[in-house]
């Protein structure tokens, strides 16, 4: 069986977020947890990109990092005022449910 993706969650990325995604039994890391706060956005990609973790984040600058080529396990990004912390679950549940961490490689999905 493949590997389900796994979450690295960026300092904007609200803890409950973790919180409810390892209840639900889905592997996440924080900022916070790593005690990295205020490292630069492409230290954070690269990190989750080493760890094989799918970073997830508000900040468009993941993207454009993305866009000019940066390898990465896959990002995640919603938009802080229109996603809640159900919205951050719930996108994240399925991304855990349909895509392999393999599937997500480079990939940039939109919540």
């Amino acid at each position: 069986m493949a590997a389900s993706p796994r979450f690295y969650l960026d300092e904007n990325v609200q803890l409950a977020i973790a919180e409810q995604l390892r209840r639900r039994n889905i592997e996440v890391v924080t900022v916070r947890e790593l005690e990295l706060l205020s490292d630069s956005d492409p230290n954070h990609l690269q990190r989750a990109t080493t760890m094989g973790y799918v970073l997830c984040t508000h900040d468009t600058d993941y993207v454009q990092l993305a866009a000019a080529g940066m390898e990465h396990a896959g990002i995640v990004i919603g938009q802080p005022e229109k996603h809640w912390i159900g919205d951050w679950v719930k996108g994240l549940e399925l991304i855990h449910a349909f895509y392999t961490a393999e599937e997500m490689l480079n990939r940039v999905e939109y919540l």
